[in-house]
């Protein structure tokens, strides 16, 4: 019904500019013109705002009507965009980025991070706020929409949205950086060269095809897959559940298996990851041939095996010590490396094994992906033989010291 009266709304509107009429100006423009003018001339210069269909209230709701009561005013969620754009947000709601918050709830020292850093969106969370929040941390934040995060406001132009250089904010840097991974290839060389013919992929073309808000990929931010038939690669792969606490130091599955079926930051099924796979050769099959995609992206593939039996070997290392009991767990935890502890490491070897992991693993696979072969080599592969060789010596080190035998 709502949808309906916005589109009779638009209607009018119309009618009225056809007529040469002047719309009334709602109290909210009227108000805002002069209050917050750059706002109003976002709003109004949007195709919503040019409808006439949508007026602030739509989404602020009515009970903010002056300065006496600012507190009232409704700060929109995902849930408000959905009366009008139900497609987008059913899709949205069923894909990755809708499971971005998840993560901020799952990294076990974000409990003692900075306020700002979290919740004040001034670090993770300031791209974490894609996803959807609870309540508690949406009223702290007062971010409003997760949609905003693509769509800004208040202009929500879905012509800015489906450029690529709306993803480059989160999609760049220590341990993501695919922005300059794509930009830095062939394909984003084409795209700065000639401007947006539709020749290049962008980040749209690959993973929102067809408009798709789902935005899910084959491995997931871990490229992680449950099954793997590869035995030699699913040993590697035991290493580093391990390590990220999904299992035990015995191999047995921990609560955080759940956090990453939420997070969907892994593929548990041949199905799931196969849907992915398939998904996505069809749409490289639009410039390429089936035979060439397959090949390609099953190059990368082989790329995610050669960095697991690196960071296998670094992670056992690292779980010896352990072992040993020359490093020493924290108060109820296991004796075993924790890769989601990041830069809270406590050891220098444990920032070396971070690293490797977060930053030169990640590059390594999703260089492969993004069509890099130098971020593959020399800032992922050649990395992480850099990151293991200081692993052993350090390892050797701190067993001498202690006394122990190697």
């Amino acid at each position: 019904m709502i949808h309906g009266l916005k589109k009779l709304g638009g209607a009018l509107a119309l009618v009225l500019l056809i007529s040469g009429t002047a719309l009334a100006k709602s109290n909210c423009i009227s108000c805002h013109e002069k209050v917050t003018p750059n706002i109003v001339k976002d709003f109004l210069a949007g195709e919503m705002g040019k409808s006439g269909s949508v007026d602030c209230s739509s989404c602020h709701g009515t009970a903010h009507q002056s300065a006496a009561d600012v507190e009232k005013v409704a700060m929109p969620t995902e849930q408000t965009c959905k009366q009008c754009h139900t497609k987008q947000h059913d899709q949205y709601a069923s894909g990755k980025h809708a499971a971005a918050w998840v993560a901020m709830d799952a990294m076990p020292t974000n409990r003692i991070q900075p306020h700002a850093y979290i919740q004040g969106m001034k670090g993770c969370g300031g791209c974490h706020k894609v996803g959807v929040r609870d309540e508690k941390s949406r009223a702290d934040a007062q971010y409003g929409t997760p949609c905003n995060s693509c769509h800004t406001r208040h202009r929500f132009s879905k012509a800015e949205a489906k450029k690529p250089q709306a993803c480059m904010t989160c999609h760049m840097g220590f341990d993501h950086p695919q922005w300059e991974m794509w930009s830095n290839s062939k394909h984003g060389a084409i795209y700065q060269m000639e401007g947006d013919t539709g020749r290049a992929p962008t980040c749209q073309t690959c993973h929102m095809g067809d408009g798709d808000h789902n935005v899910m990929t084959s491995w997931g931010f871990l490229a992680l897959r449950l099954p793997e038939d590869d035995a030699q690669w699913m040993g590697y792969r035991v290493t580093i559940l391990k390590g990220l606490g999904v299992l035990d130091p015995a191999g047995k599955p921990t609560a955080r298996l759940d956090l990453v079926k939420a997070g969907k930051v892994a593929r548990l099924s041949k199905e799931e990851w196969q849907a992915s796979r398939d998904k996505m050769i069809s749409i490289c099959a639009k410039c390429h041939s089936t035979n060439y995609a397959k090949t390609q992206l099953g190059n990368a593939d082989q790329m995610i095996k050669e960095a697991d039996k690196l960071m296998a070997e670094a992670i056992t290392i690292v779980a010896g010590l352990y072992e040993k009991g020359i490093l020493k767990p924290q108060k109820g935890q296991p004796a075993y490396p924790d890769l989601l502890t990041f830069y809270d490491s406590r050891t220098p070897i444990e920032q070396t094994l971070y690293v490797m992991f977060l930053e030169h693993r990640m590059r390594a696979f999703q260089g492969a992906f993004h069509m890099n072969p130098d971020y593959v080599t020399w800032y992922g592969l050649a990395e992480l033989q850099k990151d293991l060789v200081e692993i052993r010596t350090e390892a050797a080190n701190l067993t001498r010291e202690s006394g122990h035998k190697k």
